[in-house]
């Protein structure tokens, strides 16, 4: 049976250090250091991943951008956004990353379902998205990196936040996809407690692996 991550709450963090802090920690680990949840919000920042391209930046609103070691292309964190990294060792709970990405992402569909909310999947865009006003929204990203068979990254779920930044770039490489978050469906839990709800469905799929 797999050992539940430690949880850590950073509270509200700088990007770039606590970047740096995951490529630490996974350089460090071995085969006995257990996996660790890390919870946090950012300030404002841009985030662009390893093939990312660079003309998905729409515009320059004053925002830094920072290109780091993820997959994917180009995304926003920023104050009322819940992030949850996850640093696993692959290999001891037996999860290629295709299984652990469909299992963040049925985390975050199972919590907007407690509360009446249908989220889903789209073919070839990882991630978590919401049917609104007739098109699909974006309301959940992911991106991780594997060193070792050790994974860092993760996700980051839209709860109460300014959205306007994401109107700067192409979200995920997505030219015009639209973007929402929990407040505006409806849901009232504050970063938090959502925070909370999601680490512990995070949790319950990690067991499973």
């Amino acid at each position: 049976m797999n050992v539940a991550p430690v949880v850590r709450a950073l509270g509200f963090v700088a990007y770039e250090p606590t970047w740096q802090a995951m490529v630490d920690f996974t350089e460090r680990r071995n085969a006995d250091t257990p996996d660790e949840l890390w919870i946090c919000e950012h300030s404002p920042v841009y985030t662009l991943g390893q093939a990312g391209r660079p003309e998905h930046l729409l515009h320059d609103i004053g925002i830094p951008l920072v290109k780091i070691d993820r997959g994917g292309q180009i995304t926003y964190h920023g104050p009322g956004q819940v992030v949850i990294y996850l640093l696993l060792d692959l290999a001891r709970r037996g999860l290629k990353v295709r299984e652990l990405v469909s299992r963040i992402e049925q985390a975050v569909i199972d919590l907007l379902a407690e509360h009446g909310l249908v989220a889903k999947r789209l073919d070839g865009a990882p991630g978590v998205y919401v049917d609104r006003n007739g098109s699909v929204a974006k309301i959940g990203a992911l991106g991780l990196r594997v060193r070792k068979s050790c994974c860092y990254h993760g996700v980051s779920l839209n709860v109460d936040m300014d959205l306007s930044p994401f109107a700067a770039i192409n979200p995920c490489g997505y030219a015009g996809m639209a973007v929402t978050q929990t407040r505006d469906l409806g849901l009232t839990l504050t970063s938090a407690q959502v925070a909370q709800s999601l680490v512990s469905h995070l949790t319950l799929q990690l067991e499973q692996a």
